[in-house]
């Protein structure tokens, strides 16, 4: 087979069907048979010059994905057999993969460098592969700049793939030497000097040490931007994304060097290839994302008790900065993509524009009105939308007082422009400036004078007709109606928008069959802003959104009706399924709230039901997804009528605790069980057998996405409370399971921000699960079924505390659950209690939080302690 390796793989590429069928057959049985030999002979396939350059690429990839895999639990099976591999293979290999750096090939090269970075990923860390990093070093030396290059790109990956304490600091030293000497030879070779500033790009992060070390971080800051200034595109662009990271990670190094850096990057805004001048914007938007952050967790004052001082770089840079930023809102192109995901220069303009008036608030208006006003009437499209993108890109950030003026003055002028501009790209910026006023400037004194009832028959009546508008257009301006919905949320009777109630569904409606619905979003943003619309209407226009319900229904079954449909066609059906599940759910909501219309509206319940069941039989996460959220709502509508249709329902809602795979559609079935123990309570005990074993399973599955595991042990909890002590029969395996996950989960220490938030959504979905049990279980004749598991649950409670990582909603949580051990339990947990080395300190802390929630839990649980206690 090793000799047939060559031809195997370039049959794999052949564009016969059946040729790659038995060539993918051969490899794989080959892997299967014999896992060393199939890894050699591709590594050897790969290091072999005298090969085609196809079969080498493929036999690189091939051995790549057998290293890693996005996967989590796949990627753990692969690193494990790797490292169970015979030793003196894993040198050959190794050795063959070296040995490619110095290819010809720049493919094979490249794909060289990737595996050994995952091979490095997997055998650094285990202490092995020591020689690796010297070895790589020793090729910095090559005379052949080829060999460099590809030694500089493997530096590169492999900082990429490791995190830093995997190196020590020598090894860091060295690398970051050989980097910045590959970006700092001017009269070297391209390739190499890119290659260079990439894989610094890459081992940043590992530079902590020196950047905190003057003279090392003074050269590396001056290599990098004396390489914003090298002949080559790629490079400068390069060089300056190095820039954007070192904002990001080093931002309180950056004072020496920020005046040297505005120059540099206005320069490559106003005269610089379009890739390299959005990097130097995106600078000046990470500058704002890391000021914002610090102002946001002081409270605007960062000498306080701050860890990290602002130092202000963009107030200090507005009066150059604005400018610069404006002129880059000129730079439109005529054909530019309006759909959603274009970008360009005068799109990043803007974006950092609103960056920087949500950092200085205030300060930013006086510098752009002038811009505004010389612009907004000018002849040339260009000026009149860049003045409008201006006026809409600094709305988020200055307080409603200081746009005041400027709004009052910019509102009907906006509602003329959208109606009136004879140019698209005005148009579409107008709408969704309006859409930022109404989003930004709703519930302040300001936006109730803008938005009063003598001009609002005025704004609906163009945004409607807008919608008729190009498919751009009209998708703004319903984005632009759903905001001015969306601002009379909290309105309980009267709304400035109740009388035009009937007439903005009509249109709605309307838009969603227009022929070019598909395009620009329009279809969907037509129904986000029909479900806004209906979700905050008042009591006053009920009867009008239970007229709805028949329609969406009619729509919902013609939709489910298509026969003989292409692939295409079925895909944007299914969406249209989604979309319309979508409405339906905020109907039910908002008509099923209620006791005025719920009555009126169970007539359909039947019926909407029954369409809910047929989206089922559509391959469709998304609609799959919707029909489960709009099934969970009529569960909460109907209460325990909802009991008729779990007979039917039953098949889908275990189809949907199965779907690992669109992991979303099982998330939402497991909130929709939630919803249905709600409703039904001990009516759903039937069921429970089939529930609880397939949540248990999905619990002990390595398949399942991390994200269901929160809710999937609430849903415990939600059933348990639903049926009270008849949970005894599930109670000991889910107690050995919610255990086992209270173990691993009660400690977070070393983890970065993210994972903690994650393992505390998950300590909560635990603490949740105890807590409908103790309390399903109260004033049962069945609870000393739950005394065993106290002294464990007490534990658990005592480790998350002295952690001390707990969120808000975690201690919440938490506190009520040591009241519901004390109160189910009573005399029996009260001596437990007493014992649990924490338990009085985190009692104590939560009747003092500043969070009302907390302290009311926490009351409550004092008083239970105390009964228990005394008993």
């Amino acid at each position: 087979m090793a000799m047939e390796v060559t031809q195997v793989l370039l049959n794999a590429q052949s564009i016969d069907g059946n040729v790659r069928k038995h060539a993918e057959e051969n490899l794989k049985q080959f892997q299967e048979q014999n896992f060393p030999g199939f890894l050699l002979s591709l590594s050897g396939e790969l290091a072999n010059d005298d090969k085609p350059v196809d079969s080498r690429k493929l036999a690189g990839l091939i051995l790549k994905n057998l290293l890693d895999a996005k996967d989590e639990n796949r990627k753990h099976e692969l690193v494990q057999r790797w490292l169970l591999l015979d030793p003196a293979a894993k040198t050959q290999i190794k050795s063959c993969l070296l040995q490619t750096l110095s290819s010809s090939a720049v493919d094979a090269r490249s794909t060289a460098s990737q595996v050994i970075a995952k091979v490095a990923g997997i055998e650094l860390p285990q202490k092995q592969w020591p020689e690796l990093v010297g070895s790589l070093l020793s090729n910095i030396h090559q005379i052949p700049a080829h060999v460099k290059q590809a030694t500089l790109e493997t530096l590169g990956y492999l900082c990429e793939e490791i995190s830093p304490e995997v190196l020590d600091q020598d090894q860091v030293n060295k690398i970051l030497t050989a980097v910045i000497q590959g970006m700092n030879v001017t009269d070297g070779d391209n390739d190499v000097r890119l290659a260079a500033t990439r894989a610094l790009y890459n081992a940043l992060g590992f530079a902590q040490a020196n950047f905190s070390n003057d003279m090392e971080r003074d050269y590396i800051m001056r290599v990098v931007c004396e390489t914003t200034m090298s002949p080559e595109v790629k490079i400068r662009q390069a060089a300056f994304e190095c820039l954007v990271s070192i904002a990001s990670m080093y931002y309180e190094k950056l004072a020496p060097y920020i005046q040297d850096i505005f120059n540099i990057t206005a320069k490559a805004v106003r005269g610089d290839e379009e890739p390299v001048a959005l990097q130097a914007i995106e600078f000046w938007s990470t500058i704002c994302d890391e000021e914002t952050d610090i102002l946001e967790e002081y409270g605007g004052d960062s000498t306080g008790d701050s860890d990290l001082a602002c130092f202000y770089f963009i107030r200090q840079a507005l009066p150059a900065l604005v400018p610069l930023l404006l002129e880059t809102l000129l730079k439109q192109e005529e054909d530019q993509d309006l759909d959603e995901g274009a970008w360009n220069i005068a799109m990043a303009g803007g974006t950092c524009l609103g960056l920087v008036a949500c950092t200085v608030g205030d300060d930013i208006v006086p510098l752009v009105m002038p811009f505004i006003e010389e612009n907004i009437t000018k002849p040339d499209w260009r000026q009149r939308e860049a003045a409008t993108y201006a006026f809409g890109s600094i709305l988020d950030g200055p307080s409603p007082d200081k746009l005041a003026t400027l709004v009052n003055v910019a509102l009907p002028f906006m509602l003329s422009a959208l109606m009136k501009d004879p140019n698209n790209h005005v148009k579409d910026t107008t709408a969704w400036t309006l859409g930022r006023m109404f989003e930004f400037l709703h519930g302040s004194i300001v936006g109730t004078r803008l938005i009063n009832e003598g001009n609002c028959q005025q704004i609906i009546t163009v945004l409607l007709q807008s919608m008729k508008d190009a498919p751009n257009v009209a998708e703004k301006a319903c984005g632009a109606l759903y905001f001015l919905a969306q601002g009379y949320e909290d309105v309980e009777t009267a709304s400035p928008l109740t009388p035009f109630f009937q007439e903005i569904v009509q249109s709605l409606l309307t838009v969603t069959h227009r022929d070019d619905a598909t395009e620009s979003r329009l279809r969907t943003a037509a129904y986000e802003t029909l479900n806004e619309v209906v979700r905050c209407s008042t009591n006053e226009t009920a009867s009008l959104v239970l007229q709805l319900v028949p329609v969406i229904m009619m729509e919902l079954h013609k939709s489910l009706e298509g026969q003989n449909l292409s692939s295409d066609e079925r895909e944007k059906q299914s969406d249209l399924h989604g979309l319309l599940c979508g409405c339906l759910q905020v109907i039910i909501q908002k008509l099923g709230s209620s006791d005025a219309t719920k009555y009126a509206f169970m007539q359909y319940a039947d019926q909407i039901m029954g369409l809910f069941l047929r989206v089922f039989a559509f391959r469709n996460a998304t609609a799959h997804e919707e029909a489960m959220l709009a099934i969970g709502a009529l569960a909460y509508a109907t209460g325990p009528d909802f009991a008729k249709y779990m007979p039917e329902f039953y098949k889908y809602l275990e189809m949907g605790l199965q779907n690992f795979e669109e992991y979303q559609v099982c998330a939402v079935t497991v909130g929709v069980v939630g919803d249905i123990c709600r409703a039904l309570e001990d009516k759903i005990l039937p069921y429970c057998d089939g529930i609880m074993t397939q949540l248990l399973k999905d619990l002990s599955s390595d398949n399942l996405h991390r994200s269901v595991k929160p809710p999937l042990f609430s849903c415990i909890g939600d059933i348990a409370l639903a049926i009270g002590d008849n949970f005894y029969k599930y109670l000991m395996y889910a107690m050995n399971t919610l255990q086992l996950a209270a173990e691993m989960y009660a400690h977070a220490s070393g983890f970065d921000d993210e994972m903690t938030e994650y393992i505390n959504s998950l300590r909560n979905g635990i603490l949740e699960a105890y807590s409908g049990i103790f309390q399903g279980f109260k004033n049962s004749s069945k609870t000393q079924l739950l005394i065993p598991y106290a002294p464990h649950i007490l534990q658990f409670l005592d480790s998350i505390y002295m952690e001390k990582d707990m969120d808000e909603v975690v201690i919440k949580t938490a506190i009520g659950v040591l009241g519901d051990l004390a109160d189910t339990l009573g005399s029996n947990a009260g001596s437990l209690i007493q014992q649990s080395l924490s338990s009085k300190e985190f009692l104590n802390e939560c009747l003092t939080s500043e969070d009302d929630l907390i302290k009311e839990s926490a009351e409550w649980a004092k008083l239970a302690i105390s009964r228990a206690i005394s008993v």
